[in-house]
């Protein structure tokens, strides 16, 4: 490393009252240039100058013919853009391989598609007795607790039409058989914030997952932990939601949800 990179960057004081502008008008629904330039501490003349070029560039809106400043969507526009781009693997992946190394268990993070979940990652479990799972692989909604939060949160009319189609096949004796009761156990996922396959898909294997939210608090993923039947307790099924619920609301609120 060179020895301009090893020096501390001085801020640049304009800049610096840009943002301090900004922060401003996102408080309050609009200021004026005197109150504006008493809370960034510069005169009337430099914060119209800088008010003026914002406008220009589309960041703020002057209210009509009077003295006052309102932002627009354009940072908003911004942002938006930004989370297009956002790897929601890259995001979950610590957060996974931090509650694999706490728990031994295994997690995946999961999507809907059709009636389907799909797993898009996976963390192993680091004992012998395991689930077997793979990347890409499917599950039904109706028998998974990554298929529960995908849908918890959705009319009866959307779940209605989304498994209009499906077959509810037996894989336990306890998967559910209609759509009837899978939209009951629905209602107490969304209460509850977490779902859980109780050995509906798999005999002998437990599963717990909890939502993650996308910027406009829609749910667009599941991360869940799976572990067998004999490793369960009370204890820690309580301790797994909440680590699932902590890492899934950090991972919504990387995405933009503010209200995870």
């Amino acid at each position: 490393m060179n020895e301009e990179n090893n020096q501390q960057i001085e801020p640049v004081s304009s800049v610096m009252k840009v943002f301090a502008i900004l922060n401003a008008l996102a408080e309050k629904k609009s200021l004026g240039v005197t109150e504006l330039s008493q809370i960034v501490m510069t005169s009337k003349s430099t914060v119209y100058r800088f008010l003026q070029t914002m406008k220009m560039l589309g960041f703020v809106r002057q209210e009509g013919d009077d003295d006052r400043y309102s932002l627009t969507l354009k940072l908003f526009e911004l942002s938006s853009h930004s989370l297009e781009h956002v790897d929601l693997v890259s995001l979950a992946e610590p957060y996974m391989a931090t509650i694999g190394e706490q728990t031994k268990e295994a997690l995946h993070l999961g999507i809907r598609d059709g009636d389907n979940i799909v797993y898009i990652f996976k963390v192993d479990a680091q004992y012998n007795l395991r689930m077997q799972s793979r990347i890409g692989g499917r599950n039904p909604l109706y028998s998974t607790a990554i298929g529960k939060v995908l849908l918890a949160e959705r009319s009866e009319e959307y779940v209605r039409e989304v498994l209009a189609q499906t077959d509810f096949l037996p894989s336990t004796a306890k998967t559910h058989l209609s759509i009837d009761s899978f939209l009951a156990e629905l209602i107490e996922v969304k209460a509850k914030g977490y779902g859980v396959d109780n050995e509906e898909q798999e005999e002998g294997l437990r599963c717990i997952a909890a939502p993650i939210y996308d910027r406009l608090g829609n749910v667009i993923a599941g991360l869940s932990l799976s572990f067998p039947t004999l490793r369960y307790t009370p204890e820690k099924f309580e301790n797994y939601v909440a680590l699932l619920q902590d890492a899934a609301g950090k991972i919504s609120r990387k995405l933009g949800c503010m209200n995870s």
